[in-house]
């Protein structure tokens, strides 16, 4: 059956309050190559979660390259001379831990969650990854398919996704947040191996990224080991700055998407201030209140209460260097139309001005 997919974006910066508190009891320090490090010990558990954060994400892509930092991401796992194709995940996984990695517009994060006493086997594999990667053809080669299908999956595929990213092409006209992070189809494929090793030596190097470990250890233990081995990774030169400004919207924009569908969706998505902002953190837990989960007020009024949708829901990212979207999505229950749909979410947003959150909610978004 063939539906319609509706999306409204709506043109509001939304006001908050306070910036966010710090934790307690984390240890900051710089490498002299310019590593950030931020160490928290906590010993309810014999485990430790590390971290790794980029500063690059879609947002530092150039047009016609569009996608290559999550294809840098898949690569990451390919292995160095040290450690071969695949061997990091297995490591991991024979020494009892998780690994993972996401993109984003503005970071790209690799995690490992995996028992204290072995720590010093991911501080090893990180930083060989970091400066050691062999970024070979073939893997390259063998790595597109997977990304080419991931898109297909998720987006080609997937009317939500595909309609996510119609919205934010006509939301962002010149800046990259425009683009999907995952790459446009012909970009994907487009891509050469010469493009993921240049964007490679650009970013990822010690002073673009922050490690972050929290976990069963001594702090200053282990950043006695992390500079012992990323300290021997030169800094590089500073990458270039995103200098791409989105004019402001003056008006709604619409799009009205096409494409074979069970149940139509309804996204909207309002303009925010980026990270820097006093409003970002109270943005945070205002995205968590009304979106996220089915205590949400989006879920609960709209899908238990009402009946109106079968799902409900919304995102914000609190790490946007730029200004970008704070979004709402509601699917129609059967007989419901993208118009209704449409219609309630925008009465929950007028809600929202006359019904501040309570405690209770605040509580439980903390």
């Amino acid at each position: 059956m063939r539906t319609l997919l509706v999306a409204a974006l709506l043109l509001v910066l939304v006001a908050g309050g306070a910036a966010a508190q710090s934790g307690e009891r984390v240890l900051a320090s710089t490498l002299d190559n310019g590593l950030r490090v931020l160490l928290q010990e906590d010993h309810r558990s014999p485990i430790v979660s590390f971290q790794m954060w980029y500063r690059v994400g879609s947002r530092n892509e150039a047009r016609g390259a569009t996608g290559i930092a999550h294809f840098l991401e898949h690569l990451m796992f390919k292995g160095t001379p040290t450690y071969g194709q695949g061997q990091f995940a297995r490591l991991v996984e024979q020494n009892g831990g998780q690994d993972n990695a996401f993109t984003s517009h503005d970071v790209t994060s690799y995690y490992v969650n995996i028992a204290a006493d072995r720590l010093d086997l991911v501080i090893d594999l990180e930083s060989d990854r970091m400066h050691n990667l062999k970024l070979d053809a073939k893997d390259i080669a063998s790595e597109r398919e997977v990304v080419i299908e991931e898109r297909r999956t998720r987006t080609e595929d997937d009317p939500g996704g595909f309609l996510g990213e119609e919205v934010s092409s006509i939301a962002f006209r010149s800046h990259p947040y425009g683009a999907p992070i995952i790459g446009f189809m012909e970009d994907i494929k487009r891509i050469t191996p010469e493009e993921i090793r240049a964007f490679y030596k650009t970013y990822y190097m010690p002073n673009n990224a922050i490690l972050v470990a929290v976990g069963d250890f001594k702090a200053p233990e282990v950043l006695a080991k992390i500079r012992a081995k990323f300290g021997k990774i030169p800094k590089g030169p500073a990458p270039p700055p995103v200098l791409a400004v989105e004019p402001p919207q003056n008006g709604e924009r619409r799009v009205v998407v096409g494409k074979q569908a069970q149940l139509p969706i309804v996204y909207l998505g309002y303009h925010v201030p980026n990270q820097k902002s006093a409003d970002a953190f109270p943005l945070e837990m205002l995205s968590t209140i009304l979106s996220e989960g089915r205590a949400s007020r989006l879920y609960k009024r709209l899908v238990y209460e009402r009946q109106l949708a079968l799902e409900a829901g919304g995102d914000y990212n609190y790490f946007s260097q730029d200004p970008n979207l704070f979004w709402f999505w509601g699917t129609p229950m059967p007989g419901q139309t993208p118009e209704a749909m449409e219609k309630a979410l925008l009465a929950e947003m007028e809600t929202l001005k006359k019904e501040p959150v309570t405690d209770e909610e605040l509580q439980r978004a903390k």
